[in-house]
């Protein structure tokens, strides 16, 4: 795939199919439900950076906050669901993630592995924050839209930051070669999945 020909704002190399906001606005709950999981996971995630790398001081300081900041978003999307009416849901797969994480190699070394943990962060985050805004942007409930727009603005600043660590720790030629195999990886695999409405990714 060319990857500069259909490159977003946040440098994705593939803009999420239209259909799929129209899908997430017919199912309110489903959707609430899965960005309430997703945001559970992304701070268990994130603490396990934390654990597997708590020799490394600014790790520890830049992403601990994180880890509050995301446990926060899902106690956010929480009270958003019983304001509506609406109840958490069942977690369901996340084939999304479930991809992405088959483009790890096998047998990585410990540095290998942290930067790739970082920039997976990094890559989800940004896709994050690219469906956040179609959310903030499409949806006609304009409480939502409010709703959304602060989680876009989160979730970019999350981007940003996992690209800085990366290259806190890395070469910048290293970073964005990796960088680009994600990006690249991602755009793959990407239209393979089903446009769901009920999932986050």
């Amino acid at each position: 795939m060319n990857s500069t020909s259909s490159k977003t704002t946040l440098g994705l190399n593939l803009p999420t199919d239209p259909r799929w906001v129209d899908l997430a606005s017919l199912s309110l709950q489903d959707i609430l439900t899965d960005h309430a999981f997703c945001e559970q996971k992304a701070a268990s995630s994130i603490i396990s950076i934390i654990q597997m790398h708590s020799d490394k001081p600014e790790i520890v300081e830049a992403l601990a906050p994180v880890v509050t900041e995301e446990w926060g978003h899902f106690r956010m999307v929480l009270a958003e669901l019983k304001k509506r009416g609406l109840t958490l849901g069942i977690q369901r797969p996340d084939e999304y993630i479930k991809k992405l994480m088959k483009g790890k190699p096998k047998g990585q070394g410990r540095d290998q592995l942290f930067l790739d943990q970082l920039l997976i962060c990094a890559l989800i985050e940004a896709r994050s924050c690219e469906r956040f805004r179609l959310l903030s942007r499409k949806l006609t409930d304009q409480e939502l839209q409010e709703f959304y727009h602060k989680f876009m603005v989160a979730e970019a600043a999350h981007y940003k930051l996992f690209l800085k660590l990366a290259k806190h720790y890395f070469e910048d030629q290293i970073v964005m070669d990796r960088w680009q195999y994600w990006l690249d990886y991602e755009a793959e695999f990407l239209p393979t999945l089903q446009v769901r409405g009920d999932r986050m990714h």
